[in-house]
């Protein structure tokens, strides 16, 4: 990247005052009018200070606590984001850049790291972050843990500092993607004791916001760091995060001006809430999406013809429009969406062909077939639905679909990873490697399909430790078309993740799609217009 394109960058990332991209401007040789025209051309306005922005979450638990290893739900993720930061992050536009730390590199096999830190970075508590704090932070997800970071980062063989501004991770093999696992919302950075542990308790971060008042499950209240080192972010003065479960309550709050913001809109009600002129509705494609995955080390799964019959069967665009009324993508049968790095996109989209499924049970010297599908709403809205709509599309080509309808009660526990095939909702990876090792790799706890496939189990350990860019991308390719072809699962749709906010509440020109409500940091990169 040259001077010109960096000063660029950063001006578009509002990480840059107009003072300091002059003063660069003239160190790099750019004449003052040149500099001038680039600043207009690429700077955002600047976002306001002020206001108190209340965003009313689905999300939230009386069991949530402000221990980062413990978050898992939308709720008191958002709450986390505006505590604290971490090495890495995906931006609003979905790309990963420095955040505590200011740069990396990478030994030619990829098994070390290293992260040079941001100098003069303050905790609310006026501490500098040192290479201790960072240190103790990830021993924190490590050892005798029950964090949920512990196996993203199961892989640290060792970890170290190397003089006062630098962290050096080694892995046990080879991982290209090492600098994405960092940005997890897990994996924040705290003020380290003198113990070697972590001061989670008080919500001390050199976040955005300083913890007011936080009430798990019902309320959290934050007031504006001062001293916050972004320019251009953590605008609010004051934030409140409310946990709404019912999104009726929900929508209520919002067209009430009770909330300034709301998360997961009621699919049914968004043309309301499009006439309500103070209220604007907005959506971002993410990596969320649906699955259907079928046990293929059981009958009839087993078969590679009835799996595609099934995949062949099901008119995705009918889905689309139905369950999801347009607020989505439609899915090829790989869990990569469009929001991710390799995403193949030049893939043929696989359509509804009664004909073809046809061909293929004849193959598998059938001419009718009985399946079971269990479905609950608990799977995600509108499940039940689907899984009607699909049997409809799927009679035609002599398939017999029994939608089974599961309690929504214990369904994750008793239906999931059990039922042979059955209704499933995923949240997505912000990366291919994250997403088909969770999901897909043999052995792998969640491989909700029981994929045991040679060629992509090795494509998967060799493109987790390829540093080429273009080699990893065929790597990932030929996985999505193995997954796609080959595999147990059927993924009809990606859904858009849509919310709602009173129309002076603003953003940048785009939106990260890695996690709902702009990569879940709506509360740091958001303002009042």
């Amino acid at each position: 990247m040259s001077k010109i394109q960096e000063l660029e960058y950063l001006a578009k990332q509002g990480r840059i005052s107009r003072r300091e991209f002059m003063e660069r401007a003239a160190a790099a040789g750019i004449t003052a009018g040149m500099a001038t025209t680039l600043m207009a051309g690429t700077a955002l306005a600047a976002p306001k200070k002020g206001g108190k922005w209340r965003f009313g979450t689905s999300h939230g638990s009386t069991t949530d606590s402000l221990d980062p290893g413990q978050f898992a739900n939308g709720g008191i993720n958002q709450i986390g984001y505006s505590l604290r930061n971490h090495l890495t992050e995906v931006d609003y536009s979905g790309k990963l850049v420095p955040e505590l730390a200011e740069s990396w590199s990478a030994s030619d096999d990829a098994a070390q790291w290293t992260f040079t830190l941001r100098k003069g970075v303050e905790f609310h508590n006026g501490k500098t972050m040192t290479t201790e704090d960072v240190i103790a932070s990830i021993n924190h997800h490590r050892g005798e843990t029950k964090s949920a970071a512990k196996p993203i980062l199961a892989a640290v063989k060792e970890l170290k500092a190397d003089g006062p501004d630098k962290v050096v991770f080694t892995l046990e093999g080879g991982n290209a993607d090492f600098p994405f696992i960092v940005s997890d919302y897990h994996v924040a950075i705290m003020p380290a004791k003198s113990d070697g542990t972590v001061d989670w308790q008080s919500g001390v971060g050199t976040g955005p916001y300083t913890v007011e008042s936080f009430e798990p499950g019902v309320r959290y209240k934050g007031k504006r760091n001062p001293n916050y080192w972004k320019s251009g972010y953590g605008n609010f003065d004051e934030v409140e995060i409310i946990t709404i479960a019912d999104v009726a309550a929900r929508t209520n709050a919002l067209t009430t001006g009770e909330i300034d913001t709301m998360d997961r809109v009621d699919l049914k009600t968004v043309h309301l809430l499009k006439r309500r002129k103070n209220i604007k509705i907005e959506e971002v494609t993410g990596t969320l999406h649906y699955t259907m995955p079928m046990h293929m080390d059981v009958a009839p799964f087993d078969n590679h013809d009835v799996r595609m019959a099934l995949k062949l069967s099901l008119n995705r665009e009918a889905l689309l429009k139905t369950i999801l009324r347009g607020h989505g993508v439609l899915g090829n049968d790989h869990p990569i969406s469009p929001a991710n790095r390799y995403h193949a996109g030049d893939l043929p989209q696989r359509t509804y062909d009664i004909d073809k499924a046809k061909f293929h049970m004849k193959k598998a010297g059938l001419s009718n077939l009985k399946v079971k599908l269990s479905a609950a709403d608990a799977a995600f809205a509108g499940a039940v639905d689907a899984a009607v709509l699909y049997k409809e599309h799927a009679a035609p080509a002599g398939i017999d679909i029994e939608v089974v309808r599961e309690p929504n009660d214990g369904y994750w526990s008793n239906v999931w990873l059990k039922k042979p095939w059955c209704m499933v909702y995923w949240g997505g990876r912000p990366t291919e490697d994250w997403m088909f090792s969770q999901a897909y790799a043999k052995g792998a706890d969640w491989n909700e399909s029981h994929l045991d496939h040679d060629k992509f189990n090795k494509l998967l350990i060799q493109a987790r430790a390829e540093l080429d860019e273009n080699k990893r991308r065929e790597m990932y390719v030929e996985m999505q078309s193995i997954v796609r072809d080959e595999g147990g699962t059927v993924i009809p749709a990606f859904a858009n993740y849509v919310f709602a906010s009173a129309k002076n509440v603003m953003h940048r020109d785009s939106m990260a799609g890695n996690w709902d409500m702009d990569g879940t940091k709506a509360s740091e990169r958001w303002w009042f217009g």
